[in-house]
């Protein structure tokens, strides 16, 4: 290659610089003409061409890499503009490394490269700059000094001297350049400056950098005098809480007392808050640190704190829904109930797939005794969920439901929050007991209080009066209880969709005493090693003569009277006794409390079998007419209430209309009187209506009345047969007292499909409309003996 030259003028001299020099790649610098600046060589070529260019007149040519971490760049790896520089000074470290201060002196344009074994050679041809001169290069230069100025204020890496020593250089092109050197920019935003000849062009780029870099360094400010505003505030309270500390201190106040503040930050820092309630328990944590340690009102924000950390506000139990394993475990635990079962695994099948309670709440309605809470702890222990029961039984006030407002000292939140801070989850099953027993009075209604509690729609916002913060109960499961339908008001059973509960037959008593009672009672009094336990005649003896109830809760408390017995017997005498017989029942219990109800008597002429509802279950009422000499008014007895008062005068004035061969003077000779054991017990409803109206009829017409016929109706003046209420356990109630034919409204059908099976295979029902038609089936003489046992409708 041969040895060439080129001149470059600078400060009033000329330099003459050869084309072939050494060459120096740079990683993540870019040197600009004028530009003095240190480099650290550390590259064996790298210092070969250092000390290439000490022996000859100190000019190195240096280009910025493409990418730094090559460690051997080749002529592609090298940029196509670099610079000319001029070795000022060199130092040599231990290390053999070398220090150099170099000055920018020209750009240059690479032609080519040549290795030199222990270096790299480069020839190179000087670039000329494209000058410009007017108003626009003018005005550009002012823009650059400016900006430059309020860059140099806002970088703290830049000390002011530099700003002088920039803005007094007078030539445009050397002015640029070296504001080029100290922009913060990344290398090839920096190459392109280098590489752009036109000096026009150059000084628009730089003045577009400089303006994004002041707006980043703006931002930076801001950022900057925020965290100190912040760490001045936070330097500020802890200095504040060290002088309150003290006066305290002064003021006898324990070191305790001054934790407690500390301590409840700690919960709120730990504690899983919504963003309204975290916004409240700041609030209360900061009016605590204000007030005087033994005042009533301190103690109100504490206990208000204590029960906002202890909320279960997103911490929820893992559901573990397997309906097999479900209906596994409610067969397991009731016996029979297969529509109520069947109906559970559906809700908890459709839980399942959505994952969201859709629907109504259910509602289990029947008899005591019949395994409704027990249903809600076994639904609750098949999906892995915390069990809550609450009794609404006399709950008469809304705060029980919403809490109390913090007005008053000893306030406190309601049962559902309460109870939910007890199991600890924010999916619990909560089972509410007895929600047809509450009332209300002048504290307000708690039946509207439970309307939001059991709206899907709404609950995901209950708002208890204690918190007076929104807590979701979307994913609480809510079941409620109840005996009867009729004091629960129609918006809350709007709500709920209702499962009715039916009394127990016999037969199914008897196996639930078998299975379940029996064994939990002899556990339960140390006698579960005893081998002769009980006949299944006793038990028989003991549903028939003990009890009378839909349920089988006395039924248990009179086995566990036995087996207290028992005990008491292995305590005297060190062995047990023999088995329980139905002989021995009354040894055990005493005289049989009940008589069996059976319809065994021979048709009698003005006795019918009715049929009514009670809380208890289904019962029968064997309601009896006859007449008396007297005068036309009617005798009712039995403890009657009102509308059934109306429903015998109702019956008798349709029997009075139908009777009409009767000598016109009867009813002013004799009085008809209607009496319905058992006296002591009130009776109300028209269900007894068709009854009533039968029993009349067999009286005037002298016709018996069949002896297993049960009935149950309204009864309208025209004869119309109107439905009722309560048809499953009126249905048990004819079953248990031996009746195989059932009268019915035809309006009842509905409720005669969602009979058991058992109770259609052991009744024979037949639907009516009119009283004709009952009396064609209920009197002897309209329908003899082979036409009776033929349904007008069977199953």
């Amino acid at each position: 290659m041969a040895n060439t030259e080129f001149v470059i003028e600078r400060d009033g001299e000329e330099l003459a610089i050869a084309k072939d020099l050494p060459l120096l790649p740079l990683r993540d610098v870019v040197v600009f003409p004028y530009m003095v600046t240190p480099l650290l060589v550390g590259r064996s070529s790298s210092i070969a061409a250092v000390e290439a260019a000490m022996e000859q007149d100190k000019f190195l040519c240096v280009i910025a890499q493409r990418q730094a971490e090559i460690e051997e760049p080749q002529a592609a790896d090298l940029y196509d503009i670099g610079t000319v520089i001029k070795v000022l000074q060199i130092i040599r470290t231990p290390d053999e490394t070398l220090k150099i201060l170099v000055e920018g002196v020209a750009r240059v344009r690479i032609d080519e490269i040549t290795d030199r074994d222990e270096m790299l050679e480069v020839r190179v041809e000087p670039v000329t700059e494209i000058g410009a001169t007017g108003q626009e290069i003018e005005a550009l230069s002012r823009s650059i000094k400016d900006r430059f100025k309020e860059y140099v204020r806002l970088n703290k890496r830049l000390p002011d001297e530099v700003l002088l020593s920039v803005l007094n250089l007078e030539e445009i092109g050397r002015m640029t350049d070296s504001i080029s050197a100290y922009i913060l920019g990344k290398v090839p935003q920096k190459q392109e400056l280098l590489a752009e000849p036109s000096l026009h062009k150059r000084m628009g780029r730089i003045n577009q950098l400089l303006a994004n870099e002041l707006e980043i360094l703006e931002i930076e400010q801001r950022i900057d005098t925020e965290v100190q505003s912040q760490v001045q505030k936070n330097q500020r309270e802890f200095y504040l809480n060290e002088q309150l500390r003290a006066i305290r201190k002064e003021l006898g106040y324990s070191a305790d007392e001054d934790g407690e503040a500390e301590e409840y930050t700690a919960r709120l820092a730990e504690t899983n808050l919504t963003a309204e309630a975290r916004e409240i328990a700041e609030r209360e944590i900061s009016r605590l640190v204000r007030m005087p340690i033994m005042s009533p009102e301190a103690t109100v924000v504490r206990n208000y704190l204590d029960t906002l950390f202890s909320l279960p506000w997103k911490k929820r139990s893992r559901d573990r829904i397997d309906t097999r394993k479900v209906k596994e475990r409610l067969d397991a635990d009731h016996y029979g109930l297969q529509k109520v079962k069947e109906r559970i695994i559906e809700f908890l099948s459709v839980y399942k797939l959505t994952r969201k309670m859709q629907g109504s709440i259910l509602c289990l309605v029947g008899p005591p005794g019949v395994g409704k809470t027990s249903l809600g702890r076994s639904i609750a222990d098949s999906m892995g969920r915390r069990f809550i029961r609450i009794s609404l039984g006399g709950v008469r006030d809304e705060a029980e439901i919403r809490g109390h407002r913090r007005t008053y000292i000893g306030s406190k939140p309601g049962r559902i929050i309460e109870s939910l801070r007890r199991a600890g989850t924010k999916n619990p099953v909560f089972l509410l007991d007895e929600v047809d027993k509450m009332g209300a009075d002048f504290r307000g209604d708690p039946s509207a209080a439970l309307l939001e509690v059991l709206d899907p729609e709404q609950n995901s916002h209950f708002s208890d009066h204690y918190l007076e913060v929104d807590f979701d109960l979307s994913q609480v499961m809510f079941i409620t209880t109840a005996n009867s339908l009729h004091a629960i008001p129609p918006a809350l059973e709007d709500r709920m969709e209702i499962i009715r509960l039916p009394g127990y037959l016999e037969h199914e008593k008897l196996v639930i005493a078998e299975r379940f009672l029996v064994p939990r009672q002899m556990r339960r009094n140390g006698v579960a090693k005893w081998s002769g336990g009980f006949r299944r005649k006793a038990l028989q003896v003991l549903i028939d003569g003990y009890t009378r109830e839909a349920g089988v809760r006395k039924l248990e408390r009179e086995i566990a009277s036995i087996c207290r017995k028992v005990a008491k017997v292995k305590a005297e005498t060190g062995h047990f006794p023999g088995a329980v017989t139905a002989r021995g029942v009354q040894r055990y219990l005493g005289v049989p409390r009940y008589q069996r109800l059976e319809v065994d008597r021979e048709p009698e002429v003005g006795v019918v079998i009715g049929l009514a509802w009670t809380d208890a279950g289904g019962e029968i009422l064997e309601i009896e007419v006859s007449a008396v000499p007297g005068g036309e008014k009617i005798l009712i007895t039995g403890n009657l209430q009102d509308v059934m008062k109306e429903s015998a005068e109702t019956a008798l004035s349709y029997a009075r209309g139908r009777c009409r061969d009767l000598p016109t003077d009867w009813f002013s000779k004799h009085q008809v009187h209607i009496h319905v054991p058992e006296g002591a017990i009130p009776k109300d409803g028209p269900s007894a209506g068709i009854a009533m109206a039968t029993a009349i009829t067999s009286l005037l017409e002298r016709q018996p009345v069949r002896k297993d016929v049960a009935m149950t109706g309204e009864v309208t003046l025209r004869g119309k047969v109107l439905p009722i209420g309560g048809l499953p356990e009126k249905a048990v109630a004819a079953i248990r007292a031996g009746a195989k034919h059932l009268v019915i409204p035809k309006e009842n059908e509905k409720n005669y499909r969602e009979l058991s099976p058992v109770v259609r295979k052991r009744l024979t029902v037949h639907l009516v409309e009119t009283m004709d038609e009952v009396l064609d089936l209920a009197l002897v003489a309209r329908r003899d003996q082979t036409m009776l046992s033929r349904a007008s409708h069977t199953d």
